[in-house]
């Protein structure tokens, strides 16, 4: 049994998302007000696509919190989201390129990243298989359905290619897995297949291993293959204790690639100093805390599951963007939640976000004794 509470959810997450998206506008500008008058002659253009994407986000958490039945947890809902996932995810393959990727689809003028939407389909959709299948999990026969759905989504993103949010989606697959009660045992199977699949691809280009011993050691070639990394640091180091304030940033006038997107954070280091960065890294902490809070208190095991990879799957991605800004990893092209422009990431961020404020207004409800 478990008691629902209309608009009960948790505030200080909600709270937390509200300021992380509020810095993510004022940075989504700065970043690229002077690329935006160049390239589209209005210095409001990605800000008001991001403003686009925040709306239908937080619409749909307002839809979302009312509804008294979880329809996230249905099995026709779960399912037919991890189809719609797999087909968009194919589709890609027959978009055309850009910038020599193939990770969107083009419906209607719009443009959207399913990879985004797959990381939520996979969470919900292990959660609810290892819940009903939460006594058989030993058999390894069990397993190999779900698995079998994670390599081909795993694949497929590779495919565009996308390599960060391939292994993010691993990883955090990989943790679901494990709180689910499945056996370390098993895990090295998984370990050995993922690694020769990453492994394969990784060789299958140039580029892939240049951007690691660029990571390794970037000055050996400081204007190609190390330029972003350096530039990277130098936007961060630049900005001291302080930044050198809002809209200073020298790294962003095209010397720092992706200034508003992958490497927001590095501006964020430049404008608003080590007290800046360390403030994000304080707000993802809190958001990371609350959502165990959620997990740890919901209803049943699917919701604890799903909050649990939920709140990881942000918060595991803020991680990656930080260490690739500051060069504590390979370029990957994963940006910051809710911070980073992309209505794709930031919509499926919030849609995350909707469900566990849902899952937070659902307790698990305890008979007094008499």
């Amino acid at each position: 049994m478990e008691v629902f509470r209309p608009y009960g959810f948790d505030k200080i997450l909600f709270a937390t998302t509200l300021i992380l998206i509020g810095i993510g506008l004022v940075m989504v500008f700065s970043s690229s007000g002077v690329l935006a008058s160049e390239k589209y002659q209005q210095p409001f253009h990605f800000l008001i696509h991001q403003l686009i994407g925040v709306a239908v986000g937080l619409v749909m958490i307002l839809l979302i919190l009312p509804i008294r039945k979880p329809v996230y947890q249905n099995p026709l809902f779960i399912y037919g989201l991890l189809l719609i996932s797999l087909l968009f995810l194919a589709s890609c393959l027959f978009m055309p390129a850009l910038g020599n990727t193939n990770r969107w689809i083009y419906l209607q003028g719009l443009r959207f990243q399913p990879s985004e939407l797959s990381k939520i389909s996979m969470i919900l959709f292990l959660s609810l298989y290892l819940e009903r299948k939460k006594d058989r999990l030993n058999d390894f026969r069990t397993l190999l359905f779900p698995l079998s759905i994670l390599f081909v989504f795993i694949l497929l993103i590779i495919k565009e290619p996308d390599y960060g949010t391939a292994f993010l989606l691993l990883v955090i697959c990989s943790i679901i897995l494990f709180i689910g009660g499945v056996k370390l045992r098993h895990f090295l199977i998984l370990g050995i297949v993922s690694s020769v699949l990453f492994l394969f691809y990784l060789l299958q280009a140039d580029y892939r291993i240049n951007r690691i011993f660029a990571f390794i050691s970037p000055t050996t070639d400081p204007q190609g293959n190390g330029f972003q990394i350096i530039q990277s640091k130098m936007a961060v180091g630049s900005g001291g204790l302080f930044g050198v304030s809002i809209g200073e940033s020298i790294q962003k006038l095209y010397f720092l690639p992706c200034a508003h997107t992958d490497y927001i954070y590095a501006i964020v280091g430049e404008e608003f100093g080590l007290v800046g960065t360390m403030a994000i890294l304080l707000l993802f902490t809190i958001f990371f805390w609350r959502g165990l809070v959620i997990s740890l208190k919901a209803p049943n095991l699917f919701s604890q599951m799903a909050a649990a990879g939920l709140t990881m799957a942000v918060f595991f991605q803020a991680l990656l963007n930080v260490s690739i800004v500051l060069g504590l990893g390979p370029p990957t092209g994963v940006p910051l939640p809710l911070i980073s422009f992309g209505r794709s990431s930031l919509i499926c961020t919030l849609l995350s976000i909707g469900i566990l404020l849902h899952i937070s207004q659902r307790k698990g409800h305890m008979r007094r004794k008499k």
